[in-house]
């Protein structure tokens, strides 16, 4: 049956982003005395980028892009394979590796591609999973791409400028994923944040209950079908509504 939506994971955290903004702003900017946006205008702003995010508009980040080639550095190690998408350079005698992507050179130690490599020996890389999400706006496909699964876990690759403790609690791979795994009879329900600042390792994990996470995950849906309809005239981009006829 044709989905009447099709949400990815990360398009999910967007959405909370806006819903949380004001908490976003007074956990960053409340204690200045002259920060960079007001409130209303951080709100304002999380709104745009959540309304790009949704039409798919092309964004400049080097962060992302840093993420991106370090992922792509682990799954070539992983699988003992060159890489498609960028140049891969070893400098053993310095210790790193150097990557080339989108115009840009990263550079990440040896020793710590190792030992993300290591921890995931034998896993799956890049491993699209979806499936169907009824709601009452009808059937949402929730889908996205899983960094790393191995037989018992699911992994989400995440680099960071800085770290504080769980702060992806309120993304939604760790719902998205496993939801969809077990729909499609892989039942697998520990997934790990495994996150680096390049100086050290972290590691948070959570547990999906269904009976507590499928009915949010079907909230946070319904809430964003809401968001989509008081904004349709904004969205430029239909595939958000299932209108496509490629995989998306």
């Amino acid at each position: 049956m044709k989905p009447s939506y099709k949400f990815y994971a990360t398009i999910l955290d967007s959405f909370s982003d806006y819903l949380n903004s004001d908490k976003i702003w007074e956990q960053y900017w409340g204690w200045s005395e002259n920060p960079p946006h007001t409130q209303e205008e951080f709100h304002d702003q999380q709104f745009k980028e959540l309304i790009g995010r949704i039409n798919r508009e092309p964004f400049e980040s080097e962060a992302a892009d840093k993420g991106t080639a370090f992922n792509e550095v682990i799954d070539c190690i992983i699988e003992n394979r060159k890489s498609d998408n960028m140049v891969l350079t070893s400098f053993a005698d310095q210790g790193t590796i150097q990557a080339d992507y989108n115009n840009r050179h990263f550079i990440f130690p040896i020793s710590l591609c190792r030992e993300f490599a290591n921890y995931f020996k034998g896993a799956l890389t890049q491993v699209r999973t979806e499936a169907i999400l009824p709601t009452m706006y009808g059937n949402v496909l929730v889908y996205g791409n899983i960094d790393e699964l191995l037989p018992v876990s699911v992994h989400d690759i995440k680099t960071t400028g800085q770290y504080s403790a769980f702060k992806f609690k309120n993304h939604w791979q760790h719902v998205v994923y496993p939801y969809c795994l077990m729909q499609n009879g892989n039942d697998v329900r520990l997934f790990e944040y495994n996150i680096t600042d390049f100086k050290s390792t972290y590691t948070e994990s959570y547990t999906f209950v269904p009976e507590r996470d499928i009915p949010k995950l079907t909230a946070h849906c319904e809430e964003f079908i809401r968001f989509l309809i008081d904004n349709k005239d904004l969205v430029t981009d239909k595939k958000i509504f299932g209108l496509d006829d490629i995989q998306s």
